[in-house]
């Protein structure tokens, strides 16, 4: 398990000595013609191709072992890496006793009131004190769904965002949650504080 790749990239640092592979991709036998930026934009999880273009101009984007610019065409067989000035660091799930404030449970879903501050899952520079540790805490066997360092998440919140979350409580759950997220069926309101003259009631 590892960081996700925007707070990666938001970490990069170029011209070091020794550099640590993050990502590794090789492109398919079919792969066309396409730049090395959106070549991982398409692969990367959650990044820009602004942030892959100021990593290329680090230094940190390698194809075949060799630095590349952001306008080099990947083509079938290549090899493109994404390296770092740090080495990949596991991320080890541990249940940490951190007081949460629920607001509705049964056997499918636990309604939790997420306050401002509590980043939701670990990731770099987070690897304790998140919401999922503290779940790991108070429920056995949440559903890991396609990403085992989410268990029991079907959508999230920035760290400084306070609100409701829906947490699966089972596999059945996860499955249909995550559809409903997916689809947009669900209805969310935001609530905000603004200051100045804003033109516009809602928006």
């Amino acid at each position: 398990m590892t960081e996700t790749t925007t707070e990666a990239l938001s970490e990069y640092e170029g011209d070091n000595e020794e550099l640590f592979e993050h990502y590794s991709f090789t492109a398919a036998p079919g792969q066309k013609l396409l730049r090395v930026d959106k070549f991982l934009v398409n692969m990367l999880e959650k990044t820009s191709r602004n942030r892959v273009q100021q990593a290329a101009d680090a230094g940190c984007i390698r194809v075949n072992e060799l630095p590349v610019k952001s306008n080099y065409k990947v083509k079938p067989g290549d090899r493109v890496a994404l390296v770092l000035s740090y080495p990949k660091r596991e991320l080890e799930l541990i249940a940490e006793d951190i007081p949460l404030d629920i607001l509705y449970q049964d056997n499918d879903v636990v309604v939790v009131n997420k306050p401002a501050g509590l980043v939701v899952h670990p990731g770099y520079g987070n690897y304790t004190g998140t919401l999922v540790n503290a779940l790991l805490y108070l429920f056995d066997n949440l559903p890991e769904g396609t990403n085992e360092r989410r268990p029991g998440l079907v959508h999230r919140l920035d760290k400084n965002t306070s609100g409701v979350m829906v947490v699966a409580g089972n596999d059945y759950a996860m499955t249909h949650l995550a559809n409903q997220f997916f689809e947009r069926s669900t209805d969310r309101e935001y609530v905000a504080l603004v200051w100045g003259d804003v033109k516009e009631d809602a928006g």
